[in-house]
């Protein structure tokens, strides 16, 4: 028999967190960001769902590849752009969209012999110091943009937050209107705001949102949930119980001994662990739902197995289902106990993960 380990994606809710998006954002246009796998949610099954988006936003050309390969027909935006000169032919194949962040891909543009425009975005950098145009070189990439016969005329303006999940934040204030002063001079649709952008700063909002995790029912927002704005989870981490232990007081339980019995009791041991992609950072202490209650985990988590505390849980079996994240344990509780975000928890499936789905 296969593991128990099963993360369910959620149908409705993508559509749900979608409809959601739309609600906060209108008028603005959304590009649903799909990266990674769509978070780890399946990018095929999550762009499916998601079809009612104006645009999808992808990491790379082979992510288009897919997307295309499996029928979807909305626009694609390649957020890294073209790595090398050969991508352009693949672009113009597709029919992807690239943002434009760096010299050299100019320099590729022009001297690329397909005369049919392709359509960009232009990315300026006005404060993450990743990728994009400097504010004072934007308006001249742009300009050699606009010059070329190859580049679609109508070219997008485009910079990403650094520090937008901070309500007030100066960072974010002080991006916002470099953005601006550079944009005044250039005509384009103008995208600023991620997930968090469309929560906290609807300034920001402008023609296009470019939301990741929220439509998973994720927040960054420090100290958040989703569900707190009306988002669902979309993915469920669950498995089971598989022993039941009677431990005496002042045994050690797993590796290193680093959590001791407080006196005689029972330890539950659950089918996941960081092979799964479960944090091994998850501490003594993390919650877990075992019958729809909370339990804590004890000891440290191991590749397959992690322990936890069965007091006050005393009708609980062998074969009880158990309940990771999800509903009622959002995915951003979890990942404060590892010290991480839940991003990282939900594109970290690893293969020998069931995923199924539902439709709720």
């Amino acid at each position: 028999m296969s593991r128990a380990t099963s993360a369910t994606i959620h149908l409705g809710a993508l559509r749900s967190n979608l409809e959601r998006l739309r609600q906060l954002a209108s008028p603005a246009q959304v590009m649903a960001v799909v990266k990674a796998d769509g978070y780890g949610h399946g990018l095929e099954r999550v762009a499916r769902v998601l079809d009612r988006a104006d645009a999808f936003g992808v990491a790379c050309i082979a992510d288009g590849q897919r997307l295309r390969a499996t029928g979807i027909r909305q626009r694609i935006v390649v957020l890294s752009g073209i790595d090398e000169a050969a991508d352009i032919a693949e672009m113009h194949r597709l029919g992807l969209e690239s943002v434009v962040h760096h010299a050299s891909q100019i320099e590729w543009l022009a001297a690329d012999a397909d005369p049919r425009p392709l359509k960009v975005w232009l990315k300026i950098d006005t404060g993450m110091h990743r990728l994009g145009f400097a504010p004072a070189d934007a308006a001249q990439a742009y300009r050699r943009l606009h010059a070329l016969q190859n580049v679609d005329a109508d070219i997008g303006l485009m910079t990403h937050f650094a520090n937008s999940d901070v309500a007030e934040d100066e960072q974010t204030q002080i991006q916002m209107q470099r953005f601006e002063d550079i944009a005044a001079k250039l005509p384009g649709a103008r995208s600023l705001a991620n997930s968090a952008g469309v929560l906290e700063w609807p300034q920001s909002r402008a023609q296009w949102v470019r939301p990741g995790g929220l439509l998973y029912g994720i927040s960054v927002i420090a100290g958040s949930h989703a569900a707190q704005f009306g988002f669902r989870p979309a993915m469920t981490l669950a498995s089971k119980l598989v022993a039941i232990n009677r431990v005496g007081k002042g045994e050690a339980v797993g590796y290193a001994g680093d959590w001791i019995c407080p006196e005689d009791m029972d330890i539950g041991v659950v089918q996941i662990g960081y092979g799964d992609g479960y944090p091994r950072s998850a501490p003594s202490g993390t919650p877990v739902l075992l019958n729809g209650r909370r339990a804590q985990i004890v000891g440290r988590v191991s590749m397959d197995l992690i322990s936890i505390d069965l007091r006050g849980q005393a009708d609980a079996r062998v074969g009880d289902p158990v309940l990771l994240w999800g509903e009622g344990l959002p995915v951003e509780e979890i990942a404060a106990h590892a010290g991480t975000i839940g991003y990282e928890l939900v594109c970290g499936m690893t293969r020998r993960v069931r995923f199924l789905e539902d439709e709720g």
